[in-house]
Parts: C-alpha cells; sequence; structure tokens
C-alpha cells in the first residue's frame, strides 16, 4: 500500500493539495497511480480541499486519530514547530503517511512542501 499523506494551511484549493501530490511523487519517481489513498489528521477533518482532491483522483482519504499520528511521530523525518503544537505530531503528512500505510511502513524521504500544502509518500511495510 503506497499513501500520500497531506498537511496544509487550512484554506487550501484542491488545485494546490493534487499539485503538492503531483511533486512528491515526482521527486520519488512515481506516478499518480501508484497511490492507494491519501491520508491526513483529525485536525484537517474539516479541510475540503483534501476530500476534493481525493474524489479527483478516485482515491479514500483515510482520517488518522491523533493517538495514530502520536503513534509514529517518533518515525517522522521533518520537524515542525506549528505542527507540533496544532496536532502533536512533528509532521502531519509524514505521520498520516505512516499511520495509514499500516504496521512496517516506510517514509519513501522527508515531506515535499509546496507552499501551503504539504505531502509525504509511505509504503506499507508489507508490500516492501
Amino acid at each position: 500500500m503506497m499513501v500520500a499523506g497531506i498537511g496544509s494551511r487550512k484554506g487550501v484549493s484542491v488545485e494546490e493539495v493534487l499539485a503538492a501530490i503531483e511533486t512528491a511523487l515526482e521527486a520519488h519517481g512515481l506516478a499518480m497511480t501508484a497511490l492507494s489513498a491519501l491520508a491526513t489528521g483529525e485536525i484537517k477533518r474539516d479541510e475540503p480541499a483534501i476530500f476534493l482532491a481525493g474524489r479527483d483522483l478516485d482515491l479514500p482519504v483515510l482520517i488518522m486519530s491523533d493517538a495514530a499520528l502520536q503513534s509514529v511521530s517518533s518515525n517522522t523525518v521533518s520537524r515542525s514547530e506549528a505542527s507540533q503544537a496544532q496536532a502533536g505530531t512533528p509532521s502531519v503528512s509524514e505521520a498520516s503517511a505512516l499511520a495509514a500505510a499500516g504496521k512496517g511502513a516506510k517514509l519513501l524521504g522527508p515531506r515535499i512542501v509546496l507552499d501551503p500544502v504539504t505531502c509525504a509518500i509511505a509504503l506499507g511495510g508489507g508490500t516492501a
């Protein structure tokens, strides 16, 4: 399972979310078709652009609980003070991707920051 974890500022557009996903995939030499799902944290449950991106890509959007994010936070690469303060994890995008991809998941690299949106790609442990 390959998951794109999404973090964002409030009020981002679907175009900004899609651009961040595309940029993150390109950084790893992957196509959009490689993705199994999008994921984000509970803090982003009311961010419509993330759900619209999932709809546009025909992918499920998984909302990860705060506990799930915190359980994988030690495996994140990036550190954001704002993310830590607001969501309890150093990187919403990285922790979301890891938590959604399942036990043994690995980040393909640090999150990609495309202005108001971050995106991290994780590969599930059972498929590597």
